[in-house]
């Protein structure tokens, strides 16, 4: 089961990158971050543009560890959708980095045997087995939907336009689903979910959008394709948040 912990994972040594990012040897705003860092926690300091900037802009940004620059890069592109909800951020950064190892966002569970290759073999699942399973399959639904959709629209595009493949909206509409039928189940309760999913199922075409925005700009930079722009166009304003 993913939960939203990449935060948690964050050493000493990103603290003290982190720092130095913001900073920018300046000795003034280093000790102002510091500052920030001893009252507020990490959490102001990972928002500031400054950092964003560093990591992607400068040879010291390279040295940092993946949670740290996934976090960042997630939180900054749902910020600038205007989805602010820490708590969100973190969860999509962990199935980010989680569905990037291996086979684990095809399975349930990293050690379950079962693949599944489409949306539509885990919706025919989410209302059977037990319960455990159930609950699992459900949130795999809106975790994948995201992950392909968010990740890999350039891909999606492109098999519907030659294949005749589901459309963007497809997977938002099972993604969302699935987030709401695992906030819906009992386990999400139990474990301090119910209010992540139900919030990635009320705004999953805004973190779809957040993660194209990373996909087109880091993953996929030198495509530009007809589709990217017809889908850029269309989903420009469509689904950002106010403010």
């Amino acid at each position: 089961m993913i939960v939203g912990n990449v935060r948690h994972r964050l050493t000493r040594d990103d603290a003290q990158l982190v720092l130095r990012l913001v900073s920018r040897h300046d000795g003034a705003t280093r000790a102002d971050a510091e500052a920030t860092l001893r009252d507020d926690g990490l959490d102001p300091l990972l928002d500031d543009p400054r950092l964003l900037e560093g990591l992607v802009r400068t040879p010291e940004g390279a040295r940092a560890s993946l949670p740290l620059f996934v976090y960042v890069i997630v939180r900054h592109a749902l910020r600038a959708q205007g989805e602010r909800e820490v708590r969100l951020a973190d969860y999509v950064a962990a199935v980010v980095l989680e569905f990037g190892f291996r086979e684990r966002a095809w399975r349930i569970a990293p050690s379950d045997d079962e693949v599944y290759e489409t949306l539509a073999q885990l919706l025919a699942d989410a209302e059977h087995g037990d319960p455990r399973r159930t609950f699992l399959v459900r949130a795999h639904l809106g975790n994948f939907a995201l992950w392909l959709a968010g990740c890999f629209p350039d891909h999606i595009e492109h098999r519907r336009w030659r294949r005749g493949g589901p459309d963007l909206d497809y997977y938002d509409t099972l993604g969302a689903r699935g987030f709401r039928l695992a906030a819906d189940h009992r386990l999400a309760a139990e474990h301090g979910l119910v209010p992540v999913y139900a919030r990635a199922a009320e705004h999953f075409g805004a973190l779809r959008c957040a993660l194209n925005a990373v996909s087109d700009a880091l993953l996929f930079p030198h495509v530009h394709s007809p589709e990217r722009l017809m889908r850029q166009v269309r989903d420009e304003g469509r689904w950002r948040l106010a403010s």
